[in-house]
């Protein structure tokens, strides 16, 4: 079992020493069962799971208030288990994190309760194909037309694109140029104009889509929010859920640090273990010094939102910046210690290699969160000298 003697950090409270807790025994006695063998059909037996068993509860909620080291509690302890299940979960609340946030009273009554109980899938639908991190410079339009809006465009890297029931979608209204021009909608799935014009691959396998909207109408009571919010809700939004993405990279790291301890407490070399030689105790002490900062970092940024601050912008991106690319660290020097078992296909270290990767470049790649980190610093050097 892996350490969970953070846990007794004081960024956390009874409740999510608990949650952790029923989380772990629930991963242990139910993941493996579930076969990976069909993508699409896994992440459905998975979203199903985690409603049944409860879980969902905490990736939504009808007034608006999430907590932050639920969600990070929840993903790095599934991340650790099953990469898909952790995607299955975060996707939960990514994609109706907007609704939680700024949906109105009919919005929340229709969606949450089907998300929350896995009787539903979400999607977050932000990336367009000339607009990743430059989410201002999105070109999808949402035209009003007496009491509906015309939606078209494309967005493109839509994780659950293809299975999702449920879309929040940002388009162009054109209140302003640029993010304040943008605003956010509810789109369920199915409606005439809209399709899944490209399933896409990637070294790990997850449901990730291409969406075409042409001439597709949604009414007007499908706007979150106000008119022009699109990019506030957005960043809201990912305010939240970045830190969970650096969870997640947390579990997958742990998961690496376990399985290489094993690795080298059980491997022998010229008749002694692998861990009696000096270089190796250097990688796994990296390896720990790696995971126990991540950690501090990450539940720093989820402890300061759920304290009250109205944003973590700089919290949240140290976290994930260090998280995601340490553990890529981490798992790199797991795979080396495995040798040429570590790059085979199905390891466990072969695939926690395959599974991290993407984690520096969604939701805010590395270089951008440089760039957010240093914004926010020069801000607030220039904030305490006045």
């Amino acid at each position: 079992m892996a350490d969970q003697s953070f846990l007794a950090w004081p960024f956390f409270e009874d409740k999510h020493r608990e949650l952790a807790d029923a989380l772990e025994h629930w991963a242990t006695s139910n993941l493996q069962a579930v076969d990976h063998a069909d993508m699409d059909a896994a992440c459905r037996q998975l979203v199903c799971m985690l409603g049944e068993a409860g879980f969902l509860t905490h990736s939504a909620n009808e007034d608006g208030q999430l907590d932050v080291r639920s969600l990070c509690v929840i993903r790095e302890t599934l991340a650790r288990h099953d990469g898909l299940a952790d995607f299955s979960f975060a996707m939960q609340g990514l994609g109706t994190g907007a609704l939680s946030l700024f949906g109105s009273d009919e919005q929340k009554a229709r969606w949450l309760p089907l998300t929350r109980t896995g009787r539903a899938i979400s999607a977050f639908a932000l990336t367009e194909p000339q607009s990743g991190s430059d989410v201002a410079n999105s070109t999808m339009t949402a035209v009003r037309d007496g009491n509906e809006y015309v939606l078209n465009g494309e967005k493109t890297w839509i994780s659950n694109g293809g299975i999702a029931d449920v879309y929040t979608l940002f388009a162009r209204t054109g209140e302003a140029p640029g993010a304040k021009g943008l605003s956010a909608f509810v789109v369920p799935a199915g409606l005439s104009g809209f399709d899944v014009v490209e399933r896409l691959e990637t070294i790990a396998p997850h449901p990730l889509a291409t969406l075409r909207f042409s001439d597709c109408r949604i009414p007007a009571s499908a706007m979150i929010g106000a008119p022009g919010q699109g990019f506030r809700i957005a960043m809201s939004v990912l305010d939240v859920f970045r830190s969970t993405v650096a969870a997640a990279a947390l579990g997958f790291a742990r998961r690496a640090l376990d399985e290489a301890v094993t690795r080298v407490t059980t491997r022998q070399v010229q008749g002694a273990p692998l861990f009696d030689l000096q270089m190796v105790q250097g990688h796994i002490a990296d390896m720990a010094l790696d995971v126990d900062a991540a950690a501090l970092l990450v539940y720093r940024a989820a402890w300061t939102k759920d304290s009250g601050a109205s944003r973590v912008t700089r919290e949240a991106a140290m976290a994930k910046l260090f998280a995601t690319d340490q553990a890529q660290q981490v798992i790199d020097k797991a795979v080396q210690l495995h040798g040429g078992d570590g790059v085979k296909s199905g390891e466990t270290v072969e695939k926690l290699y395959r599974e991290i990767r993407a984690l520096r470049i969604y939701e805010g790649a590395s270089d951008v969160q440089r760039v957010v980190i240093a914004r926010q610093t020069l801000s607030n050097q220039a904030g305490s000298n006045q």
